[in-house]
């Protein structure tokens, strides 16, 4: 019989070990959590008053794109205000417009983090939501020039952090991402709005079954968000944002309801993070697949590497692990219990959908004109008790044969595939050591020179999935993975803007994907 006296919270994690020549070396990266929480039916899904911009023409430019920003104030509560007075003259003065979009925002005196400020949000009941923070305090895809010419025409800070609600449009499709859905994004986006911004991401292999989890996410998923609070180093910004289209029959009248309705929910007062959440006990933990299939899928996977006439290098392979635990957990509370020094972090919940967080070191590519970058990120070591332990431990994996030839598979496919859209490749550094809080990688930074801007869509479509989240060859690696009917729910996490007259990318790869689902009442007996 259903224990419905009894409240206890389901939780899925996820670990991936990568193989190649031994199973005994796997590269998990820095620490990198990568969760999915749901408790969803709770929350009030606003999808139906947003628009999904893949519907409509990639090609035709939007009739009018702004930012119109007001004053500074002292407090959130009177940047409340502001906005919400904002938006009232909005309604009071409609545009003849029938497409655009339009952002609205208040700075705020006070450094504010926007996880403090979603976080506080948790009673409003909207999605879908997002939060995004930086690698480090040098990534300079963080920085940030205010456009405007008025009184806050002043240059802003390093944009530290960025959280979301609803959804100004979206971007979704069970398909596999096309060169017209990044079209359709580009659409909304513009050099004159470089706060105006895409977050989301791409599925690992669009393929594939999707797994009932991940059916939110469908083989994309990417929003505009629909209010946004901003950190800066110094001070903050509360903003709205209004898209409409009427070919998408998203009225300009409808879009503006849409983002009172949201406005409405928003709190104004900041809750803080404190990191004393209840402690989750666990009762009980089971592994899909169980262990003697895990064996045998890694078992197949050495076999298949270790044949003379095999091509298969390397492939990475992953496990789901579903948790009872005693108290529900929060995924904003959950993002501040892991370290992330030198570590982007994430949460994004669509509608319908578990909340996916997570925190990883890895970039694929950050673009600017036509220079890009990308890393190549591999083997691990942990870090030493001592520094003199540490500095034996790091050249111990500098001169590792077995690590050399891990890393240099990921920096060698990660050149080669640049080689195809770069006029020239340099690495800088070819080979070195890359510190995080608790674990050491082998590093290299490649970069190149486009030959055109607009090859900004086949950088990602050759870079991902890179061997580390699937494997070398990809192909091979992919057919292997496919082959175990496991949708291991990898998705490449994506943040798009432009700026400084140029569309500015930058991807990080969520490794160590995972699952945490939240639910009451799912014992039986």
């Amino acid at each position: 019989m259903a224990a419905g006296a009894t409240r206890h919270y389901i939780s899925n994690l996820k670990d991936v070990d990568s193989m190649k020549c031994s199973f005994s070396y796997p590269t998990a990266i820095a620490n990198p959590k990568s969760l999915h929480f749901s408790n969803h039916k709770k929350y009030q899904e606003l999808s139906s008053l947003s628009m999904n911009g893949c519907g409509g023409d990639p090609r035709a430019p939007l009739d009018t794109t702004e930012t119109r920003s007001f004053p500074t104030a002292a407090t959130p509560e009177l940047a409340a205000d502001r906005l919400n007075s904002a938006l009232f003259e909005l309604k009071s003065n409609p545009t003849p417009f029938e497409s655009g979009i339009i952002r609205i925002e208040v700075p705020i005196q006070q450094q504010i983090e926007a996880l403090d400020w979603l976080r506080s949000q948790s009673q409003s009941l909207v999605l879908p939501r997002c939060y995004f923070s930086g690698r480090d305090s040098t990534t300079t895809t963080t920085l940030i020039q205010n456009q405007h010419q008025n009184e806050n025409a002043n240059k802003k800070g390093r944009l530290v952090s960025v959280a979301g609600l609803g959804s100004a449009v979206f971007f979704r499709h069970l398909r596999p991402f096309s060169f017209d859905d990044w079209h359709s994004i580009k659409r909304f986006l513009s050099k004159k709005c470089p706060l105006i911004r895409a977050y989301g991401a791409i599925r690992f292999d669009p393929r594939s079954e999707i797994g009932s989890e991940w059916k939110g996410f469908g083989s994309f998923y990417f929003m505009v968000p629909q209010v946004e609070f901003d950190e800066f180093e110094g001070s903050s910004m509360i903003a709205a944002t209004i898209a409409w289209d009427n070919r998408l029959s998203m009225t300009y009248e409808k879009a503006l309801a849409a983002v009172e309705a949201t406005m409405w929910q928003v709190s104004s007062g900041i809750r803080r993070l404190n990191g004393n959440a209840p402690r989750a006990a666990l009762l009980h933990q089971t592994h899909v697949p169980n262990i003697s299939s895990w064996d045998s899928a890694v078992k197949r996977a050495l076999d298949m590497i270790n044949r003379k006439d095999s091509t298969l290098v390397k492939v990475v392979l992953a496990r789901s692990s579903r948790v009872l635990t005693t108290v529900e957990i929060d995924p904003l509370e959950w993002l501040t219990q892991v370290e992330g020094d030198n570590a982007y972090q994430f949460c994004l919940q669509p509608p319908e959908s578990p909340a996916f967080i997570g925190n990883t070191p890895e970039r694929l590519f950050y673009r600017q004109r036509l220079s890009v970058c990308s890393e190549a990120l591999a083997a691990t070591r942990a870090r030493g008790e001592s520094e003199y332990l540490d500095l034996q431990i790091g050249q111990d994996l500098l001169s590792s044969p077995k690590d050399h030839h891990e890393f240099a598979v990921v920096r060698e496919s990660i050149r080669r595939k640049l080689e195809t859209v770069c006029s020239s490749i340099s690495v800088e550094p070819y080979k070195a050591l890359r510190k995080l809080p608790r674990v050491q990688h082998l590093y290299a930074q490649l970069t190149g020179t486009l030959q055109n801007e607009d090859d900004e869509f086949k950088i990602l479509s050759i870079l991902h999935p890179t061997p580390a989240v699937c494997g070398y060859p990809t192909e091979d690696a992919r057919i292997l993975i496919s082959e175990s009917g496991k949708d291991q729910g990898k998705y490449l996490i994506y943040s798009c803007y432009i700026m400084q007259k140029c569309l500015t990318e930058e991807c990080m790869l969520a490794l160590l994907d995972g699952l945490v689902v939240q639910r009451v009442n799912l014992l039986w007996e």
